[in-house]
This record gives C-alpha cells, sequence and structure tokens, in this order.
C-alpha cells in the first residue's frame, strides 16, 4: 500500500502505519489518513462542500485530498479510498457545548439534500430484522449474545413504535443540523471532524447518541441532558423524538456488529449488560425531565421501574 500511495499522491513517505480499515502516515509535519470508502460515491461532491464551507467559516475539520488525478477517490485494487489531512488536534475531547456549537455551523438546503437522513424506524427495521437472522444462523455459539439479545430487540422495537407514533401525530416544526453518522464516547475530533461521517439530520440525533455512550462510561450524563434542555427549546416533535433515539440501543447493536465481524470479544457487552438496571432508571429520569417542557407519551414498563432500587 505504502507504494501505491505513494504513485497515487506523488508524495514519499517515511513510515505508513495500519489500523484495521484505514493507513495514517506524517508527510510534511502533518497528519494523513487513507480511508477505505464507506459512503455513496455521490455523496462526495456534497461533503467536498461542506468542508470547504465550514473551512471558510474558520471551522477545521478533516481535509480533503485530490490525488495526482484531481480526483477525491483513489481506486486500489477495486477498493475505493480517500485521503484525509488532519487538521486538529487528533485526541481533543468533543463534549456536549461543543457539539451544539458545530451545529450551528452549517444548515441544510437543497443542494445537501442527499445527505440528509431522518427515516430512523425503517432503517432500524431493517437493521434488526438482518440481526435476528444473523443470530439464527451463525450466532448460536455467542451466549452473551443469545442472553440479552431479545431484550435489546425489544427496546429496539418499543423505539420504532415511538417514531412511527410521532412522525404519525405530531408533524411539528424541527430544526436541520449538520449531524454524524456516528458520534462516540470519548468522543475525540479525529473522528467528530471526520467529513465522511457528516449527515444532516435532526439536532437532537448527535444530542442523544452522545447521551447514550456517554452514560456508559462516565457521570453526571443525566446533569448534561438536563443543561441541554434547560438551554435550548425544542419543539413538541423533537421532544418525542429526542426520547425515542435515547431510546433505541445502538450502543448494543454497534458492539454486537464488532462482535459479529471479530473485531472485538463477545466480553465487550458486559459493561453495558450489566447497566441495564440502571440505564432503565435513567431512561424513567429522562421522561420525568423531558416532561418539564412537553407532554410526551411514557412507556409503561420503564414507567414501573423503582428509581430508589440502586
Amino acid at each position: 500500500m505504502k507504494s501505491d500511495i505513494e504513485f497515487f499522491y506523488n508524495i514519499k513517505i517515511d513510515k505508513l502505519n495500519n489500523n484495521n480499515n484505514y493507513y495514517y502516515f506524517e508527510y510534511d509535519f502533518n497528519s494523513y489518513y487513507f480511508i477505505i470508502l464507506n459512503r455513496p460515491l455521490e455523496d462526495m461532491k456534497d461533503l467536498l462542500n461542506i468542508s470547504l464551507e465550514l473551512k471558510n467559516k474558520h471551522i477545521s475539520c478533516h481535509e480533503f485530498i485530490f490525488n495526482k488525478s484531481q480526483k477525491l477517490v483513489t481506486t486500489i485494487d477495486e477498493i475505493n479510498y480517500v485521503m484525509l489531512k488532519v487538521n486538529i488536534k487528533e485526541n481533543q475531547e468533543i463534549d456536549l457545548i461543543d457539539i451544539v456549537n458545530f451545529q450551528n455551523s452549517l444548515i441544510l438546503n437543497p443542494e445537501k439534500s442527499k445527505l440528509y437522513r431522518n427515516d430512523w424506524a425503517n432503517l432500524w427495521s431493517e437493521k434488526i430484522d438482518y440481526f435476528e437472522y444473523q443470530v439464527r444462523e451463525i450466532g448460536k455459539d455467542k451466549e452473551l449474545i443469545l442472553n440479552s439479545f431479545s431484550y435489546y430487540i425489544g427496546l429496539a422495537e418499543n423505539a420504532i413504535s415511538y417514531v412511527n407514533n410521532t412522525n404519525e401525530n405530531y408533524k411539528g416544526e424541527y430544526i436541520l443540523k449538520l449531524s454524524h453518522k456516528r458520534v462516540y464516547y470519548p468522543n475525540y475530533a479525529i473522528n467528530f471532524y471526520n467529513p465522511l461521517s457528516f449527515i444532516f439530520d435532526l439536532r437532537i440525533r448527535d444530542i442523544a447518541e452522545y447521551i447514550k455512550n456517554s452514560f456508559f462510561k462516565k457521570e453526571n450524563v443525566y446533569l448534561e441532558l438536563e443543561y441541554y434542555l434547560n438551554n435550548t427549546k425544542l419543539s413538541n416533535y423533537e421532544y418525542r423524538m429526542l426520547y425515542a433515539r435515547l431510546l433505541y440501543p445502538s450502543y448494543y447493536f454497534d458492539l454486537y456488529e464488532k462482535i459479529m465481524n471479530n473485531e472485538v470479544e463477545e466480553d465487550a457487552l458486559i459493561d453495558i449488560i450489566s447497566l441495564v438496571t440502571e440505564y432503565e432508571i435513567f431512561l424513567k429520569k429522562v421522561y420525568v425531565l423531558i416532561s418539564k417542557y412537553s407532554s410526551i407519551e411514557p412507556i409503561e414498563w420503564i414507567m414501573k421501574k423503582d428509581v430508589n432500587t440502586l
């Protein structure tokens, strides 16, 4: 791969490092990543324009590098790659306030419409249908998954019903913001400012993903959500969609996929499964919190949880 990169980009690399599905190296005192493209080719023009628009507003994100043929995408052994130059401190942690500030940098317009994502219920339904098939076919030796899978499928189905009900009965106002396919915790800049992760969606998408993933790894995440809701006026529609997204266990399914792809050991699920009761109580507390601002529908089995059991 080192010789391929040098050929396509007319550079000389001292040392090329490999980490799963990407390569990285230092060149001319800058960091570069050579990454497998996980986006449709038709997204690339919009992603490039967004990165340039952010740059013009003095907001750093990774910079797309064209190859010597002036193309964004480089194909090697029938696999598409892109080159990114890193313009930020890679290990800088991005918190909830940083997310809100970043969201305010761009708005959706018709030229960026291909990057709009908001079909949550159908996407979630298709995903869990595939997971159920996969577990039946090749997951029979995964004891932790077999013992926990049905619970998280049920939680996902609650979230899907909540989204469907909200879309049917609360066609209210909402604001679309520059968002991410995934928000992790710790939420490092190397991931957050990667334009290959950019989409447009409801402004509560990134907030919910940050809160969910933070819950399992840090304290006082409830206080962060409380701060956000105290300082942000959402619509009735957005309050409900926020709760729906907190219901959906993406934190479990993301790990599930890594386990099935042999990227991590099955024991990685223990940290999540061991906190299942705590997260149920968290969902009850969040319902009570959101209800201060909007009358949202309860999930009956969650509301029966005793917050004093911990």
